[in-house]
């Protein structure tokens, strides 16, 4: 059994002064007791008590070029000595906003931000500003940050999110005014009647529809066929506008994203996470009309991190790495995450374990479930989760760690010899699991 004895003393002592003993609630999921990292190293994090983790969380998804690379680091490095925050431009925001507007569907400009919950915010209010509606649609499932008007219907119990063709608002936290709820309308996602059902309810209403292009946070569930598509044909009919959250898939699943894979651009996109390798920038890219309105109709975003020196050399550094040899790195990755995929679904028929496993090769998820893997946020809580937990307690004995409900993220840093390791591992842990 694996020590976690000087994690478990350094989570005492930080649950004197830090609040609850973390930083992020999202934290929590951890056993035995949230776990410290001394420090990173491509695919593997080292913990204070010794123990060596071949890491498929990745900081929930950012890290896309391992811990610590070098030639992000070294970028970063050498960008110290000019300063950091300036309350004014620096260069680098221009090359970085030339360079994405280049690659991005549909970015004519874009406006960078500091996480993804803030930018989620500014296109809400730019959706708004734009079309002069005030409600937002978005889907049951969806995670779009912890802000009152995103974190809503992220994670609801199926007692409270009422019938399944007409959800109910459901607050994801206490504390959330019940007013906001008042502007937020929840559909069933991957269902194109469903949506329309929801514009009937609120006909003139919706200013906008947000959602991951790749439901990742509720099951890593793909499109439908046509879905993505549909929406936004749906969207231009009804005068509001269509929104991607790819602050997980972009950068991770292909240089252009969600958007890029399946062939569709939305009027505004959100990305974070992957698009500076590890340091903080989110940003968001589109229609040059609807991003005008922060100038012309005074439309409020501020920062004072936004743009910093850090996060645009981090970014520059990670696109050299992303675009070389016209992405390379991605076929690769592409490749491997699919072995990886192919191998764990091979494991659990070996162990005759009921479990599915589903998403695409950058980020996946494990289900364990008689049924078939599943399309929406109600399929995934359908799943055995009591097993997933037990699953994820096994990997992490075996020196694997994922995400607690199942979730693997890949990066460049997982090789074949990586691949190979965890899949043995996998192995292990399945046979304890039985």
């Amino acid at each position: 059994m694996r020590s976690y004895a000087k994690s478990i003393a350094l989570y005492e002592r930080t649950r004197k002064h830090l609040a609850g003993g973390v930083s992020s609630n999202v934290r929590y999921a951890s056993v035995p007791v949230p776990l410290f990292f001394a420090r990173g190293e491509g695919a593997r994090l080292h913990d204070v008590d010794g123990n060596v983790h071949i890491d498929y969380v990745l900081g929930n998804g950012p890290a896309i070029l391992g811990h610590a690379p070098k030639p992000v680091i070294e970028a970063v490095a050498r960008s110290l000595a000019d300063g950091q925050v300036y309350a004014a431009q620096n260069p680098r925001e221009a090359e970085l906003g030339e360079r994405l507007c280049r690659l991005l569907p549909g970015a004519e400009v874009v406006r960078f931000a500091t996480s993804g919950t803030e930018a989620v915010l500014m296109a809400m209010r730019l959706a708004r500003a734009f079309t002069g509606r005030d409600k937002i649609l978005k889907f049951e499932g969806h995670y779009h940050g912890w802000s009152d008007q995103a974190y809503i219907s992220a994670g609801p119990s199926l007692n409270e999110a009422g019938p399944a063709d007409e959800p109910v608002p459901v607050a994801g936290s206490p504390g959330i005014p019940a007013s906001v709820l008042d502007d937020v309308v929840v559909a069933g996602w991957n269902d194109l009647a469903a949506l329309e059902a929801a514009f009937d309810r609120h006909a003139g209403e919706i200013a906008g529809v947000i959602m991951e292009p790749v439901m990742v946070n509720g099951g890593a569930a793909l499109p439908e066929p046509g879905y993505l598509a549909g929406v936004r044909d749906f969207c231009r009919a009804k005068g509001a506008l269509f929104i991607c959250d790819e602050v997980i898939t972009g950068f991770r699943v292909g240089l252009t994203g969600a958007q890029g894979r399946f062939g569709v651009t939305a009027d505004l996109a959100i990305y974070a996470k992957a698009v500076a390798a590890g340091f903080p920038l989110a940003m968001v890219a589109g229609r040059r009309d609807v991003m005008d309105t922060l100038a012309d109709k005074g439309v409020m975003h501020g920062g004072t991190y936004n743009g910093n020196v850090q996060s645009m050399a981090a970014a520059l550094a990670a696109l050299d790495e992303l675009e070389r040899d016209d992405g390379a790195v991605y076929r690769d990755l592409e490749r491997r995450g699919a072995r990886l995929m192919q191998g764990i679904a091979a494991l659990g028929e070996k162990h005759r374990l009921a479990m599915r496993v589903q998403g695409l090769p950058a980020i996946f998820q494990v289900f364990f479930t008689d049924g078939p893997a599943p399309k929406n946020y109600r399929d995934a809580v359908s799943c055995d989760r009591d097993k997933v937990a037990a699953f994820h307690a096994a990997l992490q004995e075996e020196g694997i760690r994922i995400n607690r409900v199942g979730k693997w993220f890949l990066s460049t840093a997982h090789d074949d010899a990586i691949v190979d390791e965890t899949l043995a591992a996998t192995d292990r842990a399945m046979a304890a699991l039985r």
